[in-house]
């Protein structure tokens, strides 16, 4: 994509070394932001992930308080908030542009490529003017969900990708290293002006050739 953003790709041994330099990562945007911080999350294995390691680094984060960040969900499922698969309900548990334009997107991905609820083959990955839309045919249960869009997505400040475990390695090399006529929903993930991050663990990386940043343990 012509004007995308370079991406930069960083492996650590584990999600234990993973989790401290994302949450340091976080801290540092949010302390650079200048004001009131515009943070989205996935949910899935993030929760936990963040659960563990973004408070004590939060706190640290100076003038940009928790207080004054606003926190957004880049996809949540349409089930009770108590429900095991609802986004808000995880995150819950912790201690003016027409394109909102976050400071920063924390992502995941799916084995099958998808990333928020924005699925392979879907209609949803060609929508150019909602930023919020509504998928009644998730092919992953459950089937409504509503989802931020490309748009969205693309117009982010930095948009940091976290894959983990030895079940991501297949599909991350045909995001990072493919060439497809059709790419997969996290491959179409190229902030126009902003940074493009991963944050992977050896297993998620162990099939990928291209240059990445190896991080010992912390």
């Amino acid at each position: 994509m012509a004007g995308a953003a370079a991406r930069r790709v960083s492996v650590f041994p584990s999600p234990q070394e993973l989790g401290p330099a994302l949450a340091q990562l976080v801290a540092e945007r949010a302390a650079g932001a200048g004001g009131r911080f515009s943070l989205g999350l996935s949910g899935g294995s993030l929760v936990g992930i963040l659960a563990r390691d973004l408070p004590p680094a939060a706190a640290a984060a100076g003038p940009a308080a928790p207080a004054r960040w606003l926190v957004a969900f880049c996809d949540e499922r349409l089930v009770p908030p108590e429900h095991p698969d609802s986004t808000g309900g995880a995150y819950k548990a912790f201690p003016g542009e027409e394109v909102p334009v976050f400071d920063l997107l924390v992502l995941g991905v799916g084995p099958d490529g998808h990333t928020c609820s924005l699925f392979p083959g879907h209609p949803l990955l060609q929508e150019k003017e909602k930023i919020v839309a509504a998928i009644t045919d998730s092919p992953k249960p459950p089937a409504e969900r509503i989802t931020l869009t490309l748009p969205v997505l693309n117009a982010a400040r930095m948009v940091v990708f976290v894959a983990t475990g030895e079940g991501k390695a297949a599909v991350l090399k045909r995001i990072l290293e493919g060439d497809e006529e059709n790419p997969l929903p996290a491959a179409r993930v190229r902030p126009h002006s902003g940074q493009l991050r991963w944050f992977l663990d050896e297993s998620a990386a162990k099939e990928l050739t291209i240059p990445v940043e190896k991080h010992s343990v912390l």
